[in-house]
């Protein structure tokens, strides 16, 4: 399993966002190091993150969650209703059940802690641009957790029509599997899981990955 970008991509144009100066300048400058990572803008709160993608073309944002005039949550509902091809990342200290919600419901398709190391989010990155959602361990955990002490649902049965395989798939997703740790255990490539899931949300009407493990836990699958 490599870090390394594929061959042949152009650089994914990143703009950072976090208030700490301390924070955003030294962040930028890693990852703008990084092959294939062209940061192209830093902010320091949700209005300056929306110019920027206003300016772009942007494909990634990691954004910090709690910034003064916009904050991230905010910020992130705007982009996924305005930019919707603009992934975001969220790098925050908040690991609370209300932030990681809140952050999911708004559209975020990534979620990491300040402890994330430097290839974890680029990992992260990589895996937002390519339409994947990334949660670490942490976040993971705590949202598996607030899903399953929620009362189910009614009218959350799955489709008569899933075939095994999006049944297992759907699994492995309630029990907070990547894409590539769905296609290690199935035996596939990461093309073939992500075509299973295209095909699972759409039959299925689930809207994102969070929906995802919600459905899972309410038909028993998780």
């Amino acid at each position: 399993m490599t870090n390394e970008p594929p061959e042949g991509t152009r650089p994914l144009r990143v703009v950072v966002a976090d208030d700490q100066a301390a924070v955003r300048e030294p962040l930028a400058a890693v990852l703008d190091l990084t092959e294939d990572i062209d940061v192209v803008a830093a902010a320091a709160d949700g209005s300056g993150v929306l110019d920027a993608v206003a300016a772009g073309p942007v494909d990634v944002v990691l954004m910090d969650l709690r910034m003064p005039v916009l904050d991230g949550i905010e910020a992130t509902r705007r982009l996924s209703d305005a930019h919707p091809e603009v992934a975001v990342v969220v790098l925050t200290t908040f690991a609370d059940d209300d932030s990681i919600l809140a952050a999911l419901g708004a559209g975020a398709r990534g979620y990491l802690t300040k402890n994330a190391g430097r290839q974890d989010i680029v990992r992260a990155i990589r895996a937002a641009a390519a339409g994947q959602s990334v949660l670490d361990r942490e976040v993971q955990d705590r949202l598996l957790a607030t899903l399953r002490a929620r009362p189910t649902a009614s009218g959350q049965q799955l489709p008569a029509d899933l075939t095994p395989r999006e049944r297992e798939v759907l699994t492995l997703i309630g029990q907070g599997l990547p894409n590539r740790a769905i296609a290690e255990k199935l035996f596939v490539s990461e093309a073939t899981v992500k075509t299973h899931i295209n095909n699972l949300f759409a039959k299925a009407g689930i809207r994102d990955r969070a929906d995802a493990v919600r459905r899972a836990i309410a038909a028993g699958l998780a």
